[in-house]
């Protein structure tokens, strides 16, 4: 009998889940579409979509990341209230959120909970000073959400500046991919747009939600600032979740860590491309691909 290499059976089986949210041009959830809507790559191959879910009802698991340097001390208020108001119309029965504070270092101030009560307690407790450790932050977030399960995402009120040393850009990104976890990005704009504004970290907060599958808002008053999270919390129960199991066995490429693999998707119909914007995460590493 012919004897087969270990190397030849070996077969990627893990599933990867895509997430998908689709809006139209004001920026609205659209809902009914189906598989056949959408067309996949993974590396630039084909891959056919396996799971197919519409309105997907996942558990939510959150981490609110509240920038409280010295640089936001006057947003602090408004991003309490926000948050708050956020939970208390979002969560469901099974849904946690874990509320973390950031400036010099990174505090933990409320674990995952449903409780209200103990997010409200948590946001109180929220006070400015110091420089800003964003990057750490989100690593922190996404660590924690590494083992949960359902869809995981990182809420992140900031204005982009990262001040502290020890977790870089690359880190952070690739912590949030490891944990398949979303981040979103709540942007503050200093009173004088024109001043003390950090436009490559805004940049750097831009791209993690675009890579992690996910949006990003500015605010630069409280009305703004509302209307964020009240489109965030319709995009996150308005939800298609797309699966494959990849046919390819190539790993990494260009820059990304080795093991990266890049995720394409698109809509089948030109019309629909050109009408409607697709937010989900633009790859994952191997070793969490399920």
């Amino acid at each position: 009998m012919p004897q087969v290499s270990s190397q030849a059976l070996q077969v990627q089986v893990n599933l990867v889940n895509v997430p998908v949210t689709v809006t139209d041009g004001d920026g609205s959830p659209v809902a009914g579409l189906v598989r056949e809507d959408f067309t996949l790559n993974e590396d630039g191959h084909p891959e056919s979509i396996r799971l197919f879910q519409a309105n997907a009802t996942r558990p939510l698991s959150i981490v609110f990341a509240i920038d409280t340097s010295v640089s936001v001390r006057k947003d602090l208020p408004l991003a309490r209230q926000a948050a708050y108001d956020f939970a208390s119309s979002l969560l469901h029965p099974g849904d946690k959120l874990e509320l973390v504070g950031f400036a010099g270092d990174v505090t933990d101030l409320v674990p995952f909970t449903g409780n209200l009560r103990s997010l409200d307690h948590g946001l109180r407790r929220l006070h400015g000073e110091g420089p800003t450790a964003l990057y750490a932050a989100v690593a922190r977030a996404a660590n924690d959400l590494q083992s949960l399960p359902g869809r995981k995402v990182i809420v992140v009120i900031s204005d982009g500046s990262n001040s502290v040393a020890g977790v870089d850009y690359q880190q952070a990104r690739t912590a949030a991919l490891r944990a398949q976890a979303s981040l979103e990005s709540i942007i503050l704009v200093p009173i004088d747009a024109n001043a003390g504004r950090d436009l490559g970290g805004e940049h750097a907060m831009i791209q993690l939600s675009q890579d992690t599958g996910d949006e990003f808002f500015y605010a630069d008053d409280p009305n703004q600032l509302q209307d964020a999270m009240a489109r965030l919390s319709l995009a996150l129960r308005s939800e298609y979740l797309l699966g494959y199991y990849p046919a390819s066995p190539e790993a990494g490429k260009g820059s990304e860590p080795r093991g990266f693999r890049h995720i394409q998707l698109r809509m089948t119909r030109p019309d629909l491309n050109r009408t409607y914007r697709l937010i989900y995460r633009t790859g994952y590493t191997t070793q969490t691909a399920h």
